[in-house]
């Protein structure tokens, strides 16, 4: 965890939910697949995903296809690297390793938590794990290594700094 006081920060993610919002919105595939942020902290979020018919990858079963898994860890976790951070910069995702422990369950809802466990001066460090009920019983759980200040793509960081000549 970042070692900095959420009070100064100028980053509006690090402990606003709304804003933290904002941020999981600007990625259009999460966006799109409904995925919503339950809880936020500076590094840390929770994250879930609706079930929904269109996401499934198994007709059979009612399975959540993989990919969908995938969207909702890798946004939790990029959401838990910002909101450690104490400006608002890009990020992107370097690494992300996923295990598959089981299928998820048919018609509930996916939740993720996602913690930054360290930062440097260009890398934060993740894991995740993707679960139902019991974030002890997961679904799959994650490493992750992603890249700060990345790129001048910032995806509506103007928006979520007030910024509105954009």
């Amino acid at each position: 965890m970042s070692s900095f006081d959420p009070a100064e920060s100028h980053n509006p993610i690090a402990a606003d939910l709304d804003a933290a919002q904002k941020f999981a919105d600007s990625i259009p595939h999460g966006r799109e697949l409904g995925i919503r942020v339950e809880a936020i902290a500076p590094g840390r979020t929770q994250l879930v995903l609706p079930y929904q018919k269109r996401l499934i990858g198994n007709p059979e079963t009612g399975v959540l296809h993989g990919g969908v898994i995938t969207t909702l860890i890798d946004t939790a976790s990029g959401c838990a690297v910002f909101s450690a951070l104490p400006d608002l910069i890009s990020i992107a995702t370097l690494d992300l390793r996923i295990d598959y422990l089981k299928p998820a369950t048919p018609r509930e809802p996916l939740r993720a938590d996602a913690r930054c466990y360290r930062l440097t001066r260009n890398i934060g460090f993740t894991r995740a794990v993707a679960y139902h009920g019991d974030p002890d019983d997961p679904v799959a759980n994650s490493v992750g290594t992603f890249m700060m200040n990345s790129s001048d793509a910032v995806f509506g960081l103007e928006e979520l700094a007030g910024d509105t000549s954009t």
